[in-house]
């Protein structure tokens, strides 16, 4: 979870706390400041603190600092994950998160690069809502490497052979399968599918493969519970803002963030080791 700071002392921090976290280790992610749109302030630096928990013990086992971006709070994951592996030779069997950490891309460096079992939602933009045809209700043929509607009818990439071959694939690492306009225009589900285009066009990503291994965890009862497990996370950041009264940094920059945000974590992980300290070994029953 990322929690943001602000050198206004008089706004409250409010947003949505998301989170991340690994089968021995957990991330977790951010707060978003929010200043209420009725009050006029000026601008003021921001910073996020992200956390590598240990989902067994409660331990922090990481600390990364960044500017208040969603796009840098989730790549700080990357960032600890590989330098508690390289420290500490942990390595990551699952990952728990929100929907931050199901982009594409992420999932691909998860399941791809690193063997993470992803216990993440899948960001997927693909399902449709105004009652036309999702890209789920086309079927993928993975061998012929096309789409099928509904109506059985084709999606390829490409209608015509190129002198110089083309991989397809746009900026944003998708590739587009397109259906054929004669084919569309007979067919009888057309103003189900696409009513306002001449042919049905559907994008799929260069890393769908992994986000495929995503949804099959999401319907897995260990799923179900790495969704619980996110919930003593939250005990942390309450911790640090409500008892520690981290609502403002006293440092300044990026480095100072990261300082006051290591020694809160440090503070933390002392509280947690005197609470395992202070409790005495079970006695067993009849014994006294």
């Amino acid at each position: 979870m990322t929690l943001q700071y602000s050198d206004l002392p008089r706004y409250d921090l409010f947003g949505k706390f998301a989170r991340a976290s690994q089968a021995y280790l957990m991330i977790t992610k951010t707060c978003k400041h929010q200043i209420p749109s009725e009050v006029s302030a000026p601008a003021f630096y921001a910073y996020s603190t992200n956390y590598l928990v240990d989902t067994d013990a409660g331990i922090i086992v990481d600390v990364e600092a960044t500017p208040a971006h969603r796009t840098l709070e989730v790549q700080s994951t990357k960032t600890m994950i590989e330098r508690v592996e390289d420290r500490f030779a942990l390595k990551t069997k699952k990952l728990i998160g929100d929907t931050a950490y199901g982009t594409a891309e992420f999932l691909g460096w998860m399941v791809n690069d690193k063997a993470i079992e992803p216990h993440v939602p899948v960001w997927d933009k693909g399902e449709r809502t105004d009652g036309t045809f999702s890209r789920s209700d086309f079927d993928f043929d993975e061998v012929a490497d096309r789409y099928t509607c509904p109506n059985g009818k084709q999606l390829v990439r490409y209608r015509r052979a190129f002198k110089k071959p083309r991989a397809g694939i746009t900026k944003a690492n998708t590739i587009s399968y397109r259906a054929s306009k004669f084919d569309c225009e007979a067919c009888p589900f057309k103003q189900r599918c696409c009513p306002n285009t001449p042919y049905r066009k559907v994008s799929r990503s260069v890393y769908e493969a992994a986000r495929d291994v995503a949804r099959a965890v999401a319907k897995t009862p260990a799923y179900r519970r790495s969704r619980r497990q996110r919930k003593q996370v939250e005990m942390l950041f309450a911790h640090m803002k409500r008892v520690l009264k981290m609502d403002r940094l006293r440092l300044r920059g990026l480095s100072g963030a990261q300082d006051e945000f290591l020694l809160t974590a440090k503070a933390q992980n002392l509280r947690r080791m005197a609470n395992y300290l202070s409790t005495g070994p079970p006695v067993a029953c009849g014994m006294a």
